[in-house]
Order: C-alpha cells, then structure tokens, then sequence
C-alpha cells in the first residue's frame, strides 16, 4: 500500500516535507496547497508529477488523498487539521501542534472521533543522536537523572509574531519530555525584549519532574554563536548532546562525585574515560516521515503522537504564564492551583 500525501503549506518548511516523502518507502506526494503562486511555481520546478493547487480544500476533497500534512502558521493548524479529520484523512501537523493547550486538545479529539492517526512534527525525538541519548539513558547506565541543561542560541532569526520561547523551546521541552517520559510539575521562565518590543528574543526555561529532575533551557535570538547542546547529569555518570558537531554529536562522560566528607573535608572526583558512540547518519525528517507512513499503515501509535505535541504546548504555555507573571513558578496543569 502506498500512502497518499497531500501537503499543505508550502513556505520554509513544506517543500522539505515534500521531498521527504518523495524518498519515502510506501508514500507518495500527490498535491501541494499553498495560498502563494510564486512558491507553488518554485516546488512545481521540482516536482512536476505532483498537483499544486491554491484551494486546500482541493486535497481534502480528493478521496484519493489518504493524508494531509499540515506545514501552515500555527494558528491555522486546529481549523485545517479538523477539516482534514472530517474528511477521514490521516493527519501530520508541523511543530507545535497548536498555538494554545484549548486548540491542542481540540485537535486531538478530533483525531480521536476520526479514529485517524495524528502525528506532530517533533522532528528531533527521531534524530539518531536524541535516539542514542535516550537508549543510553533507559539503560540506566548513568544512573538516576540529575538535572539537563540545554542551550539552543544564535543570531537571529528574529521572528515578529511569536517569541524565542514559542520558536526554539518546542525542540527542546520535545527532546526533554521524550528523554525524561514524564510530564512535568511546575514550569518557570524569565526573559526579556532586547530588539523588539514585547517579543522575548532571550528566555530562560525551567521545568520540574516528579522525579526531582530539574530542565533547564536556554534559549535565544540573541547570541553571537549558534550553540545547540543539550547535558543529562546522573548519579553516576553524564552524557552532552551537540547537535552542531559532525560527528562525536553524543558524548558519555564517566565523570562524577564519588565521596564526600565533611569531617575532614575530603572530596573524592571521579573523571574516567570519555565515550563517543556511533550515530547513524540519515536525516531526522526521513526517519520521521517513514515513521509516520508506518503507524498509518499498521495502525500504530507515534512516537510523537497527539498527547505528546500536547504536552509540549502545555509547558509552552506554562512558560508564557509564568513570563507574564514576571517569572514566577507556575504550575504545569492550571487545575494543580485550584484543586
């Protein structure tokens, strides 16, 4: 079976969607919608056999059109992702799945009466490197799961209508929550508006676990290299995740605390062997996509299914709750304050 793909939103990120799926085992991309001619022209240079149409409504029209993948401004995805469901399609919606915790569970419901797959665009929970962190972590060699510092900067690219929180954090608090598989309890962040008034180009994002593990994210517009590291400190040894490096992008760190005395104040460090383990190559949107294709096909539950993208809008929204309340530590669920 071959699964019938139709794309809907054709600016930055969309024709990489439609690529991937034209390299995609069992998927085929048969439409394009986009409200812009000109990109439509450009994507139409690059694959001729595909339709491009200015009408969504085109695709969700087409029963021959088993799919729809949703690449649109975020405050767009409820009304098209509900009209893709109402149509009996399968639905692939962009990162993050909604611009609010209501519209996000509106379109996981919608999934849900559909009794169609949705899957969110968390392409870093298929990278290979976050894939090795995370069977290095369920191993439990590092031991119990201290604390993870991120770091996602660079200069630019200013965005005007969401701020660094809404534009970095969802790669980030999606590694996070995939690394962790625990919601949180509580979210704090601080940040302020350097370029641009009342959008945050810098923000500092702290979420709590029930574990006791504590996340940490840095993130900004605002920096004059572009940093992409991510750090889990356990018990017993620490892993770093550098996405800008070209290989050695994992790193397990036989490093830590072996005893502590404050008697005679002897402090004993341990800083064993470095490890590097090899990282398969192909790209994270290939493996995302195919997976997508299989889930449809074997009625499978994604990895980064709709709870999940609505877990990461939850703590966004959190985020900016506590932002708002000039950092303030706010709980993950707004009912935990009531109850």
């Amino acid at each position: 079976m071959t699964l019938r793909v139709g794309v809907i939103g054709a600016g930055y990120w969309g024709p990489n969607i439609v690529r991937n799926l034209s390299e995609a085992p069992g998927a085929e991309p048969v439409a394009v919608a986009d409200l812009s001619e000109e990109r439509l022209e450009r994507l139409r240079k690059r694959f001729p056999a595909v339709r491009m149409t200015r009408d969504h409504h085109e695709l969700l029209d087409d029963s021959k059109i088993d799919a729809i993948c949703i690449a649109t401004p975020v405050g767009t995805h409820r009304t098209i992702a509900e009209e893709a469901f109402a149509a009996g399609k399968h639905v692939f919606v962009e990162k993050p799945l909604a611009g609010t915790v209501a519209d996000a569970e509106a379109i996981v419901r919608a999934a849900e009466r559909a009794g169609k797959t949705l899957m969110v665009g968390h392409t870093f929970v298929y990278n290979p490197a976050v894939v090795r962190v995370k069977e290095i972590l369920e191993a439990g060699g590092i031991g119990r799961i201290h604390y993870i510092d991120s770091q996602r900067v660079n200069l630019g690219l200013h965005q005007f209508d969401i701020n660094v929180l809404w534009d970095l954090g969802p790669h980030d608090i999606s590694i996070t929550l995939y690394w962790l598989d625990e919601e949180p309890s509580w979210v704090q962040c601080m940040g302020a508006c350097y370029v641009q008034p009342s959008i945050e180009d810098v923000v500092f994002l702290m979420i709590g676990f029930p574990s006791g593990a504590i996340a940490h994210a840095h993130l900004s517009w605002l920096a004059p290299s572009k940093l992409r590291t991510m750090t889990v400190i356990g018990s017993r040894k620490m892993v770093v995740y550098d996405d800008v490096q070209a290989v050695e992008k994992v790193k397990v760190y036989d490093h830590g605390v072996e005893k502590l005395s404050g008697d005679d104040l002897r402090r004993s460090y341990r800083a064993g062997d470095i490890h590097s383990p090899r990282i398969d190559v192909t790209e994270a949107l290939q493996l995302e996509v195919r997976h997508f294709v299989e889930c449809v096909r074997d009625g499978t539950k994604p990895r980064s299914g709709g709870e999940v993208g609505l877990r990461v809008v939850r703590v966004l929204e959190a985020g900016m709750r506590s932002l708002r309340s000039g950092g303030a530590r706010v709980a993950y669920r707004p009912e935990a304050v009531r109850a």
